[in-house]
């Protein structure tokens, strides 16, 4: 399903849809980017929460390393850092470690690191930005597979969430098959539509031949 999902539909395209649907809160924040272009992440979320600290403890990493090793196949990490400037919660090694569990990429509502490293592997990661600092000292991993808060949106373990160019929405996990499947069939109409304004076809007729709205 996720491989469908990632070679047919847009973000944008599964927006309207869960809009359509009466969701109409669940696109991220603009500034939850992807880290290289033509990045896309789709899969089920696997929510990590962090909070800030101001003192290097003896165990800094004991959170993240159990949220990670806590992954299963079609995750997708999605991190609340409630808005942190001071830490940076991802990296190289935590990408390679989620890849090496199933996982299918990270949101961050946060900054990342080591981009030139997650680029060559290829691993999807969304942030707000970058930071070179490590999170030792800075923050820490208080919570994971419960719900968080990221780039304004609530999202649940299991939920959807897919990401590309044009930002990161989640469909929530009782609305997925219904909004799955309005997706396909909206993607497949607007390529129908395309065609049609390329032979010159008025806006207007060709909405209201395939009716796309």
């Amino acid at each position: 399903m996720f491989d469908t999902m990632q070679d047919k539909l847009r973000a944008a395209v599964i927006s309207d849809v869960v809009d359509r649907l009466g969701a109409r809160e669940q696109a991220m924040r603009a500034d939850i980017c992807p880290v290289y272009p033509g990045a896309i992440v789709v899969g089920r979320a696997y929510p990590i929460i962090t909070a800030d600290v101001f003192e290097l403890s003896d165990d800094p990493y004991r959170g993240e390393i159990e949220a990670v090793d806590s992954l299963e196949p079609n995750d997708v990490i999605v991190v609340c850092t409630n808005r942190s400037t001071r830490t940076c919660i991802w990296g190289e090694l935590l990408s390679t470690a989620a890849r090496a569990r199933g996982a299918r990429g990270a949101v961050i509502d946060g900054y990342t690191r080591d981009v030139a490293q997650i680029t060559a592997m290829n691993f999807p990661v969304f942030a707000t930005g970058r930071k070179l600092v490590d999170s030792a000292g800075r923050s820490r991993v208080i919570d994971h597979g419960c719900p968080v808060i990221c780039g304004d949106v609530l999202v649940n373990p299991g939920d959807i969430v897919f990401g590309d160019m044009d930002g990161v929405v989640v469909i929530p996990k009782e609305l997925e098959q219904k909004a799955i499947s309005l997706a396909l069939e909206k993607a497949g109409k607007e390529d129908l539509v395309r065609d049609e304004l390329l032979r010159g076809a008025m806006l207007r007729d060709a909405y209201a031949k395939y009716k796309v709205l």
